[in-house]
């Protein structure tokens, strides 16, 4: 077998610099700035360079860490490079969910169901499959017969009619999906894994966000300052989903029109929560049909429901939160998931 060897390019690749910027060593080196970071994402979207330069990209920037400017610049060349949306598309909160749940069941689906019934509209993004072992929001939506899209005409539609829609990230921005697919191949979550979440495509008024790691919470309050998001709320959920674990106290980072504040929203249930063995959608089905209780189930799905309703209602103080979204459970629609 005859094998290519390799030419060198007779002139430096545009997309040099950019690697070249992070990589010049602990002196040379420094963070991109808002605009370097939409420049050299956007000709990453457009495939304009070089796999081996990709990989450079990304693991430079996470042995590095990723700034406010320039997961700021990142989310501006995503918004300029992916599948519009129509211009009059509306919703009052951006729901990002690419983590998938591995220790316990998707709770968070009924508190995505508690809201859209209080007729707030609530549009979800994500991704799936670049993390075995773990269940999707795609998959456990379309397995619940909530309402997927695959497309934004179909979003519009279904934000109309049941207040709730979720559109899969390859749909709108599919280069950025593949991107997202490398974690296997390169051992490693990648910049892309946290500007996803503070992409909202609609740019809806609230946004509401779940991290892994602690450390990133501040990180994604400084990006949404810096791209002006009105309201945020970023905390540590189950498995890096927007779903608060109910055994444990919770720290929400809220940013209101740039000004940042930190709540904390107490457990309701004490010591440790045992995993369950497989996430599945069932249980969810059973607790809200109430043919059964789930102690912990119940408690995850009000307090999300709480955590969502402080960054919707800005007025509102943790105890009001708290209150409605007790009443939302107690009067939900039974016959939603039949």
């Amino acid at each position: 077998m005859t094998q290519t060897s390799f030419q060198a390019p007779a002139a430096e690749h545009p997309f040099a610099r950019y690697v070249r910027i992070l990589g010049k060593g602990k002196t040379g080196s420094r963070s991109l700035d808002r605009q370097e970071a939409a420049d050299a994402l956007g000709m990453i979207l457009r495939n304009e360079v070089d796999p081996l330069q990709l990989g450079a990209f990304l693991m430079l920037l996470r042995v590095k860490e990723e700034t406010g400017e320039e997961l700021a610049g990142f989310v501006d060349a995503c918004r300029g490079q992916m599948l519009p949306p129509p211009a009059n598309l509306q919703a009052q909160l951006d729901w990002s969910s690419y983590a998938g749940k591995k220790h316990q069941h998707p709770w968070y689906l009924l508190s995505m169901l508690l809201l859209a019934g209080a007729g707030y509209r609530v549009f979800v993004h994500g991704g799936d499959g670049h993390t075995a072992g773990r269940l999707y929001t795609e998959q456990a939506m379309l397995e619940l017969g909530l309402p997927v899209a695959d497309n934004w005409e179909t979003v519009a539609l279904q934000l109309d009619r049941h207040k709730l829609s979720y559109l899969p990230l390859r749909k709108f921005c599919p280069r950025l999906h593949d991107i997202m697919q490398l974690r296997p191949l390169l051992g490693l979550r990648s910049p892309v894994n946290t500007l996803v979440r503070m992409l909202n495509p609609l740019q809806a008024p609230a946004s509401i966000q779940s991290i892994f790691h602690p450390a990133y919470g501040g990180l994604h309050q400084q990006a949404d300052r810096i791209l002006q998001q009105p309201r945020s709320l970023v905390f540590k959920g189950d498995s890096g989903e927007v779903e608060i674990k109910p055994q444990a106290d919770t720290r929400l980072l809220l940013l209101e029109d740039a000004l940042e504040r930190e709540l904390s929203l107490p457990r309701t249930l004490p010591g440790k929560v045992a995993p369950v063995e497989h996430p599945r959608c069932e249980p969810l089905r059973a607790l809200w049909n109430a043919t059964t209780e789930d102690l912990y189930g119940s408690n995850a799905v009000i307090a999300t429901t709480t955590a969502a309703l402080l960054v919707l209602e800005p007025g509102w103080d943790l105890q009001r939160c708290q209150r409605c979204s007790e009443q939302l459970w107690h009067d939900r629609d039974r016959e939603r998931l039949d």
